[in-house]
């Protein structure tokens, strides 16, 4: 999995972030004050990017963590049979085989945008 890390604090909600091995969206990300003896500490609520899982974590926020790499691309629809979708890269040319998301109607020379990390892709 392609990652770079970075602290805590530097994460908000929107980002990504890495929770048990699995690229998460975060949703809420929340602070509490240092303790008497402890630093601050965040707390993030997430939800898996592909496998839609949801997921929590609570670290100091000085703590480093990892952030995958995940790339947004252009594609074309070239061809729908069933619930998969042969899928044209824009810059590249490749074509992949997706699965149609169940809340997304697609049909051939629909132009969509997709994310990529690693050999997982999923629709926006």
């Amino acid at each position: 999995m392609a990652k770079q890390q970075k602290e805590v604090r530097d994460l908000q909600e929107g980002g990504y972030v890495v929770i048990d091995d699995a690229a998460c969206k975060i949703n809420a990300y929340s602070t509490a004050k240092p303790g008497k003896h402890g630093s601050a500490k965040a707390r993030i609520e997430a939800k898996g990017v592909f496998d839609g899982k949801k997921r929590s974590l609570s670290q100091p926020v000085d703590a480093k963590i990892w952030v995958p790499i995940i790339n947004r691309k252009q594609g074309q629809v070239v061809s729908v049979d069933g619930d998969d979708m042969q899928v044209m890269d824009l810059e590249t040319y490749e074509t992949m085989t997706m699965r149609v998301p169940e809340d997304v109607d697609v049909s051939p020379d629909d132009n969509i945008e997709y994310l990529e990390m690693d050999d997982q892709r999923k629709i926006v």
